[in-house]
């Protein structure tokens, strides 16, 4: 990134003003998308799901091309806390898609292209997407659709016109060793923005994630990867806990060295076992695949169902599929402390089924698979009842309902939260949290694998002003 564009990422990160639209502009954009756009998302059984059966010798759920994903069955052996063990449903989509963002600098400001996206499980059907959003079925046009636009930005891209790509994991619960490609590009080339699409400044996006489901959970993954670097001018004067958050975006070393981290993540991978093998979904002994759902006799955690599928925008305006509908809205917490002069994070190393390398960095609390007031002692996740009975001292400077991946997930939105603690707030850290700079976050997130999804939804929600 040349010193002109981190100039121009740091105008956009705290700026809202965009000659283009106002933050008010997109919000009426979007409800009017909402008015406009003809959808229809019906609950229906599997057996009427056009373009899907159920495997006779697995009972798995497929596509008949073999491509998209699958409902297969996993079991899973762990001992984090105790040995465990257990067999649930999972989707299984080997294929890495495309998240990509263009951005252009005008007048010496960063804009993103986002787009007015409706996916079948959007509790609120249209919310802002990156540029591209597609998996490979998509924009190899198994479905026999439209081309999705502006993909040759992405496939054709030359290597100086590349600002931030990663492969990045999603919900490890829900998915089997799920990555996409999180990319940023900055095409030579001009970019007309389309019908459904809109040019916002870093600082618009961050303040719209203080609104409830507007921005989706793939624009929040690829835009958490930027790095805000001081530049020829320096860290610029602004007030308060902005000022804070770039001084600790500036740090590379703070309580622990980076060294020390990655140290303390290979301990925890050689002490914890993940044992994970795909298994029949006909074999999945604690949950029963009904007419109308996979799910477990006592309806916890989640379910899977079949929809019928009709959007106008769409490549394919209708179609059917399977999703993924949890029982309970879920919770994400992020604990900031002022530690050493410097705003620290308190990450968890987190086993999850799905996970690539066993462990990956999560928020200090994440609660997204089961109810936690129902679940016995000694099982609720670390903080969560202090938190939520009000007894830990500090206040919370983000606080919205987000929701998951609306392609896959059926109106699932969970509440995310990042609190900062009072100073002299004391914490006892199981040995699975660690305190982290934001610069040290950003670091591992340039690698794959390291950080899971549900903290990179916070890190994009700070705002720096």
């Amino acid at each position: 990134m040349t010193e002109d564009v981190r100039e121009a990422l740091v105008r956009s990160l705290l700026t809202e003003d965009n000659p283009f639209n106002t933050t008010e502009e997109i919000i009426a954009w979007i409800a009017r998308r909402n008015r406009e756009v003809g959808v229809h998302v019906q609950e229906i059984p599997f057996a009427a799901m056009r373009g899907w059966h159920f495997d006779v010798t697995t009972g798995n759920l497929v596509h008949d091309s073999g491509k998209f994903f699958s409902i297969v069955g996993l079991d899973v052996c762990t001992n984090t806390d105790r040995l465990v063990r257990w067999r649930q449903p999972v989707i299984n989509q080997p294929e890495v898609g495309y998240l990509g963002i263009v951005a252009k600098v005008f007048d010496g400001t960063l804009y993103f292209l986002l787009q007015a996206k409706i996916e079948p499980g959007n509790v609120n059907c249209v919310q802002l997407s990156p540029t591209l959003q597609a998996t490979r079925s998509n924009y190899t046009c198994v479905h026999k659709g439209r081309v999705p636009a502006y993909l040759d930005l992405f496939r054709l891209h030359r290597p100086h016109e590349v600002l931030l790509d990663q492969l990045q994991s999603e919900q490890g619960a829900r998915f089997y060793r799920k990555r996409n490609r999180n990319i940023i590009v900055l095409p030579d080339s001009d970019v007309v923005a389309g019908e459904d699409f809109r040019w916002l400044t870093l600082g618009q996006i961050r303040a719209l994630l203080r609104h409830d489901n507007l921005v989706n959970m793939d624009t929040r993954t690829v835009l958490s990867g930027l790095r805000f670097m001081p530049t020829a001018s320096g860290i610029p004067t602004i007030s308060g806990l902005g000022q804070d958050l770039f001084a600790s975006e500036a740090a590379m070393e703070g309580e622990l060295t980076v060294d020390e981290v990655l140290y303390w993540l290979s301990e925890l991978k050689t002490a914890y076992e993940l044992v994970v093998e795909k298994v029949p979904l006909r074999e999945v002994g604690d949950w029963m695949t009904t007419a109308t759902e996979i799910v477990r006799p006592d309806r916890r955690f989640f379910r899977v169902l079949g929809v019928d599928v009709t959007i106008e925008n769409r490549e394919v305006a209708t179609w059917c599929q399977p999703l993924v509908q949890p029982m309970q809205q879920g919770i994400s917490v992020l604990f900031v402390q002022r530690r050493r002069g410097l705003l620290h994070f308190l990450l968890q190393a987190k086993v999850e089924c799905g996970n690539f390398d066993v462990v990956e960095l999560a928020p200090t609390i994440q609660c997204q698979t089961g109810d936690w007031r129902q679940a016995p002692a000694g099982q609720v996740p670390a903080f969560l009842q202090e938190f939520d009975a009000g007894r830990i001292p500090g206040r919370t400077i983000v606080d919205a309902l987000q929701s998951e991946e609306g392609g896959r997930f059926y109106h699932e939105q969970n509440r995310n939260v990042v609190f900062l603690l009072d100073n002299d707030a004391a914490l006892d850290l199981p040995k699975n949290f660690k305190w982290l700079t934001m610069g040290q976050i950003k670091e591992f997130l340039r690698f794959n694998n390291y950080l899971n999804i549900q903290v990179r939804s916070l890190v994009a929600a700070l705002e720096y002003k």
